[in-house]
């Protein structure tokens, strides 16, 4: 209700402030500026009054959504070349600075190095769902930084100020369920990114009995739109494949009988909030959550695809001299090139050492280029503080989970004692907190084990 009714408020200024807007644009001698986009973009940066300020944002936010990409590109390359730091101002600053290095020469400094573009965000934030036309547009922008490097400056301020407006003390977790809103769970199906929900009894059988649950997170200006949401599945016991959690068919337990509480699918709906961190305890709120429905729980871990495992393994086994895989090891591999290995004995049997072997490797020592695991949910998992707890040969023996993991699926156990201390070393020093069970499973020492090149 509050939302709604500063949602309003502030529409109700939009339009006051559009009426002052219009009557002054009918006074300015070049009226045809109304319609171009970068002027536009100056003018409200010139410090209009608050009412005018909020109407001119909605008309910026407007025009632009009408753009089609080559001219909505020219305008990402306004924002770089236009709206970057005043440079009469900086060089000031700079020399101020060097003459007397004081908390104000400081303060000018920071402010006159700051991007005006950043500034034009903000102003552009003011806008009735300015929030999320602005995550939209980091999106396109997205598109557009496959093949235009020299747009990454303006990417670095729309992370830089979503990571302020996005900070977790604004988040809300909200908990879907059957009754949830009908827009709100279409984006559930629609954003599922590591199992997809087929149908409707898909989604229901994920959200609605007993010993399933579904929490998101939501920011207050964008009320209607889920940020990231989880999935939970309810059990005895950790689980170590995905099939029996997503059977049409299976047993219900009641809540009160179970003590594992398993996040199998965890999701991004916000492509335009990539690399925006959403806080590295956000496993744990909804842990704590859990908790309060359900005091009897005892262990909190995940069912994790590992979305590059194939593809490092496969360029391993084509690397010659690679020290990872002893002879008898990549021999044995071969039978990852037979159609349908998994599904006979002969051939699966002689798979399973030398596989969890090269997986147990993979996460506990594969680095890329910056000294981070390779693995992308890995990274995830080991930054929210959880612990690598074991590897499951064909947890997933869907054709997806073959292609890119081979069938291994990970357990990240997440004990509520250890989270913090499991984030700090690994944020620290990058250490990959694992079970003695998976460190066993590596053959040699991490120190004769180079691989021949990083991620």
């Amino acid at each position: 209700m509050n939302s709604s009714f500063f949602g309003d408020m502030l529409q109700s200024i939009a339009e006051r402030g559009r009426s002052l807007l219009d009557s002054t644009l009918t006074r300015e001698p070049h009226q045809a500026r109304s319609d171009n986009l970068v002027q536009l973009c100056e003018e409200l940066l010139s410090g209009r009054g608050e009412a005018s300020g909020v109407a001119l944002a909605s008309e910026i936010l407007a025009s632009y959504s009408q753009l089609t990409i080559g001219p909505r590109i020219a305008f990402f390359e306004t924002l770089a070349t236009r709206f970057g730091p005043d440079r009469a101002r900086l060089d000031a600053a700079i020399v101020a600075w060097g003459a007397s290095q004081s908390d104000e020469t400081a303060a000018e400094l920071h402010h006159a190095a700051e991007p005006r573009r950043q500034e034009l965000f903000r102003r552009l934030n003011l806008a009735p769902g300015g929030t999320v036309a602005l995550v939209r547009m980091r999106e396109q922008l997205l598109d557009a930084l496959d093949h235009r490097d020299d747009l990454a400056a303006v990417d670095a301020d729309f992370v830089h100020l979503f990571s302020s407006w996005f900070n977790r003390g604004f988040l809300v977790l909200r908990r879907i369920d059957w009754s949830t809103p009908a827009n709100v769970l279409e984006k559930i199906i629609k954003h599922e990114a590591v199992h997809k929900i087929r149908s409707w009894d898909d989604l229901r059988r994920r959200v609605d009995p007993p010993d399933r649950r579904c929490y998101a997170f939501f920011h207050p200006a964008m009320v209607d739109e889920p940020l990231i949401f989880v999935e939970v599945a309810l059990s005895t016991q950790i689980p170590d494949a995905i099939a029996p959690i997503l059977a049409v068919k299976r047993d219900e337990l009641a809540p009160e009988k179970t003590t594992t509480a398993a996040f199998y699918s965890i999701s991004n709906c916000q492509r335009g909030l990539a690399g925006v961190s959403f806080g590295h305890f956000l496993i744990k709120q909804v842990v704590e959550e859990i908790s309060r429905d359900i005091p009897r729980l005892s262990t909190f871990v995940t069912l994790s695809p590992a979305p590059g495992f194939a593809a490092w393994l496969r360029r391993e086994r084509n690397a010659e001299g690679s020290k990872i895989l002893p002879p008898e090891d990549r021999e044995a591999l071969t039978h990852l090139d037979t159609d349908g290995w998994w599904q006979v004995p002969k051939t699966r049997e002689p798979v399973e050492g030398a596989l969890m072997r090269a997986a147990a490797y993979y996460f506990l020592h594969a680095r890329n280029k910056r000294g981070l695991p390779t693995d992308p949910v890995a990274r995830f998992h080991l930054g929210n503080g959880a612990r690598l707890e074991r590897l499951n040969f064909l947890g997933d023996g869907s054709e997806n989970g073959i292609r890119q993991a081979c069938g291994v699926m990970v357990n990240y156990l997440y004990s509520l004692d250890d989270i913090e201390k499991n984030h700090e070393a690994f944020a620290q020093n990058r250490t990959v907190v694992a079970s003695n069970a998976v460190k066993r499973m590596v053959r040699a020492a991490p120190a004769e084990l180079v691989p021949l090149k990083a991620g």
